[in-house]
This record gives C-alpha cells, structure tokens and sequence, in this order.
C-alpha cells in the first residue's frame, strides 16, 4: 500500500508541528514543553489511554482497535530530545533557544508518530492495542533505559517495539535496514596517568606524563590491528588529551587520556577492552607512571534487530516505498532504541531524507518531505502486525 491518502492531506498540519518544535527544541529529560505538547495531542486525537513520566519525561499513548481493549501491543517508538549544537541553518523555524537544536530529525520523528497516532485513532482498523512512545534523552542519558527501568514493556504488555531513525545517507523517502547487529555498543573511558612532575630543564628528575600518556596513545592503535579478528569491525579513539599545566616549562604531574571503544561482538568488546586497560597500565609503568582506567558514563550495548520483526519492517516499507534495502551497513553510532529490543522483539528502520548536511551538524535540519512516507510506514506497520 502506497503513502495513505489522508498524510497528504494532513502534512502541511504536521510539518507545522515539527516545525513548532525545531523552534523550541529541549535537551535531555528536561522537555516539559515537549512532553505537555505530546500529550495534549494524544488527548486531542482520542488515545484511549495516556500515561506522562515514564521515564521522568517520556510519554505512552494507547490507541484500541476494534474491539476495544484486548489481544495483543505493539509499540511505536519515537525520541524527543535535542543537541547543545548553535544552530546555523538560517531557516525561519531555527531554535529559538540559545545553544540548543534539533540537529539529529527528533522533531521529525516526534512529528510522524504523532501523525500515526492520530490516523490510528482515527480508523482504528486494527484489533489489539497500539502504543505510540515517546521517549526523552536519546542524545546520551539512555533514556529508553530509564523508560525500560520504569515498566514500559510489561506495564503496557507490549509484544513487540518497532524504532525508525531519519538518515541522510539513504536516498530521500526510502528504506533501510538489516537483521542482527546494526548499531554499535559504545563504551567511553577515562585514562588517568600519575608520574611526578617538575621543571621541564630537568626532566631526569621527573617522572613524564607527557611522555607516558602520549605512548599509551600509540601503543592503543594496535589493538584493533594485533586484537581483533580482521573480519570484525572496531573502533578503538583517543579523542581528548589534557595535562593540569599549559606552561612551557613545567612537566605535569598528571595527565587525562579520554576515548571510545565501538563494537558489534559483547565478546570482542569484552577482548577490547581488557586489553585497552592492560595496554595502558603497563605502557604508564614502562615509564614509571601509573595509568587508572575507567568509565566515563553506562555503557550502550549492541542495538541488534530481532530476524522475524525486521521482515515484519521490510515488508511494510516496501508496501509504502515501493522496495527496501534489508542489508545496510552497519553503523559504529549509537542507539539506545537497543536497551528496548534487550527487553522486546522488534527492530529499527532507517528512513531516508537524502543528501545534505549530516546528523549533528549545526546546518542540518530534518526534511518535511518524507512526513507522509514516515506516517504511512508507521500504520502500514501497525495495521499489519494487529490484524484480525
């Protein structure tokens, strides 16, 4: 089935939404003008049930088919947050908050579910139960964990939880995805290096951080080559490097070494990061340093596609797009979405919005465009999953 007629007529309301919050864009699990607006907008349409704070923010709406309540729940899943980017798009609906932007489509994700949402309550020609979710804190705080943590999968008996993502890599109104692995686990750590700091003239009398740090850096580069099998793909990224001194002539006492691990194998990621931390303890003490490894922030595990609900995804896409690409390439990004599909069946799509400055770049903004093929996707979803 193609793009459903009454998106066509309902697009110019939505894109006024999504553009209505690219102008107030909000970070984190700080949305209460997101979350209140959400909400109203279920009320407004008929949701049969609306719960707010699941998740601190987040927001679950429950669409009955005929009926009424009963049978089985899938569940829609759309992200809420924005990035503390300054905004350079020059568009006439740009961020209206210093500092802050939707610079990832979360307006338009936000923006398309709430179209689904009001085209379901509308025809409700499904049996069983939707649950359209809205979720905070994408961008970094694992806020589909917290919405996990609060219930959401067995308060709602949700069955099945389906994610769509915009990209700009994929052609504009089509579809990608592929089963298993699809985003990456991301680690971020911390290398503390010691040693015994002192006048840059006399360096045989001071233990170099400098020095040590700037190995550990090196010697890092061999994990992935000497570690890891060459058919597995892994990211090992020193990104920061800071000493507590910026004088010419004085050798730090300390130095910070901060940097990612991406992976797709928990097995390989365990290896990697064994060996991250065994390198720089041991690089530091052939220096006569000490090295401290640690976490930065929780971990993202893998985002891996369950098999038989990717299928589910592919055939509606093609229903509405007319194909769609089910091997894409694996992406070294991460996505919360995983912790649901830890906790449920389902699968996430990439719907594309074609070329043009990338995700998280201060220039990007989401393309009205694809509304209808996003909206149409999500019920083509749902009526074929819930069928009588």
């Amino acid at each position: 089935m193609p793009i459903r007629n009454r998106f066509a007529e309902l697009h110019p309301e939505i894109t006024a939404w999504r553009r209505d919050l690219h102008e107030n864009p909000e970070l984190g699990f700080d949305l209460p003008r997101t979350s209140r607006i959400v909400a109203e907008k279920l009320r407004e349409f008929g949701c049969d049930e609306l719960v707010t704070g699941i998740g601190r923010t987040g927001v679950v709406g429950l669409i009955h088919g005929r009926g009424g309540a009963g049978g089985r729940t899938i569940a829609l899943r759309a992200d809420m947050d924005a990035l503390p980017i300054v905004e350079a798009t020059g568009v006439p609906h740009a961020s209206k908050a210093a500092g802050k932007m939707h610079a990832c489509g979360h307006d338009g994700h936000t923006a398309m579910l709430l179209g689904a949402a009001k085209y379901l309550a509308e025809t409700r020609n499904f049996h069983g139960t939707v649950a359209v979710v809205f979720q905070p804190a994408e961008e970094g705080d694992a806020g589909a964990r917290a919405m996990v943590q609060d219930g959401l999968i067995d308060r709602f008996g949700i069955s099945e939880i389906y994610g769509m993502h915009n990209s700009p890599l994929v052609p504009k109104g089509q579809f990608a995805i592929r089963a298993g692995a699809f985003y990456a686990a991301v680690d971020s750590f911390h290398i503390a290096v010691r040693g015994r700091g002192g006048h840059a003239a006399r360096p045989n009398s001071t233990i170099d951080t400098t020095l040590a740090a700037s190995a550990i850096v090196m010697a890092l580069q061999s994990v992935v080559s000497r570690n890891v099998d060459p058919q597995q793909a892994v990211v090992v990224s020193v990104t920061s490097f800071r000493t507590e001194s910026e004088a010419f002539n004085v050798i730090p006492e300390h130095a910070l070494l901060r940097g990612t691990v991406r992976s797709f194998d928990m097995d390989v990621r365990a290896e990697v990061l064994r060996r991250v931390e065994q390198i720089a303890k041991l690089t530091a003490e052939s220096y006569g340093a000490t090295a401290e490894f640690g976490f930065d922030e929780e971990s993202y595990p893998v985002m891996a596609n369950h098999e038989a609900e990717t299928a589910h995804c592919v055939a509606a896409a093609t229903d509405v797009a007319g194909a769609c690409v089910d091997d894409a390439p694996r992406t070294s990004g991460a996505e919360d979405f995983a912790f649901m599909l830890e906790a449920c069946p389902g699968a996430y799509i990439q719907l594309g919005t074609g070329d043009g400055p990338g995700l998280h770049h201060p220039e990007y903004d989401f393309s009205d465009d694809v509304i209808p093929v996003g909206c149409s996707y999500w019920v083509t979803l749902a009526e074929s999953r819930l069928r009588g």
